[in-house]
Formats: C-alpha cells, structure tokens, sequence
C-alpha cells in the first residue's frame, strides 16, 4: 500500500451498508448549534458556513416530514454553555419550530445521561426508525461522540460534513492541529466504523 493510498474501512471489512438514508425516512439530530461558537473563546472556524449548511439540512428535513430533535449542551451559569443565556441559546437559523425536542446533555455523546433514546423512540411510531442524519458543533468532539452513542445503540448515523465545524488545537508535539484537519479526521475516525459521512447535503436532497 502506498504512503497515499486509503485502507478499507472496518465499515467495509465487516460488511456495513454504506448508503445514507432518505431524508424523510430518517430522523434528523442538530448537535450543539449554540451561539458560543459563533464568538467569542469557543468560536469556531468555518462556523457560519456550516451554521448555513445546517438550515438548509434542517428546512429539507422538514419539508419530507422528518422528525428533528435540537441537542444543546449545558454547562451551567456562567459557562459559554449557559442555556440560559443568549450564549448558550440555539442560533436562530436552527431555531427549533413547535413540537420539535430539545435534549439537554452535560456530555459530549448526546446519548449519555439523558433522554435521547427515549426520544427517538417515541418518534418511531409504528416501526423503527433506525437511521439518523446528525448535524452540527463540534466535529471532533459533541458529533463524533453521538455518532459512537448512536451506532452503539443500534442505529445508523450519517454524519453531514458541510453542516460541522470545528477549531484548532494543540497537537502532541507542540503543533497547532488546524481546524480543517481536526475536522477531517474526526470525520475519518467516524466513517471508519460508527456511521456514513456524507461531504454535502445535497447528498441526502439530491
């Protein structure tokens, strides 16, 4: 194999379907799009395109009738995550629409010590609506840990790159790990086993 060559993917090893879902027939997960990664410490590189990325993802959910569930992170007074402030308030382009859940997690995977699961299942209806399109902040931390939650509950997360961003970070060695190769690599950990990565969302309205 040659320096540039990709490996299969554990996905491809142990047979896992691949194709993203329809949108309609799935179940639509905005992750942590709050207003403190918009400014200020927590703002993050590329976010107002992928905020952008994120509402047309979420006005084509709704228009093929998919549930949506709004995740946001709290951290409490005096955090950056304060949902009780307007830096921890959901931006007003993904603002949730009546009847549609919010999850409150103190964790990056969504799953963790809260209700999600319960939630989801009760959206399913009369069968199971197993495949979830996530969306949203941060790539390599909050959307990386629900993709694991999710493929570890038996459902199938597809992940859509355009609609998550992330920042640079302090690498082992001392390097600065810049946010474009964070992002494409929490993208490649998750495509590698929990879920489909899908680059744009044209690819689940096309």
């Amino acid at each position: 194999m040659s320096m540039m060559e990709a490996s299969a993917t554990l996905r491809e090893v142990i047979g896992l379907d691949g194709t993203p879902p329809e949108l309609g027939e799935a179940t639509l997960v905005l992750i942590d799009y709050q207003n403190t990664y918009r400014e200020g410490v927590m703002r993050l590189e590329g976010a107002e395109e992928a905020l952008a990325a994120g509402a047309r993802l979420l006005a084509a959910a709704r228009a093929a009738g998919a549930p949506v569930v709004h995740v946001v992170n709290d951290g409490g007074p005096g955090t950056p995550y304060d949902i009780r402030a307007e830096i921890g308030a959901i931006s007003g382009p993904v603002a949730p629409a009546a009847g549609e859940r919010v999850v409150v997690k103190a964790f990056p995977d969504a799953f963790h010590e809260t209700e999600l699961a319960e939630v989801l299942d009760a959206l399913d209806g009369d069968g199971p609506r197993r495949d979830l399109v996530l969306a949203g902040f941060m790539t390599h931390m909050c959307v990386a840990f629900t993709a694991q939650g999710a493929f570890r509950g038996g459902r199938r997360p597809t992940v859509v790159a355009e609609a998550c961003a992330t920042r640079a970070l302090p690498g082992p060695d001392g390097t600065v790990v810049p946010a474009a190769q964070l992002h494409a690599a929490a993208l490649a950990t998750v495509g590698d086993l929990y879920g489909t990565v899908v680059a744009e969302v044209a690819a689940l309205t096309g």
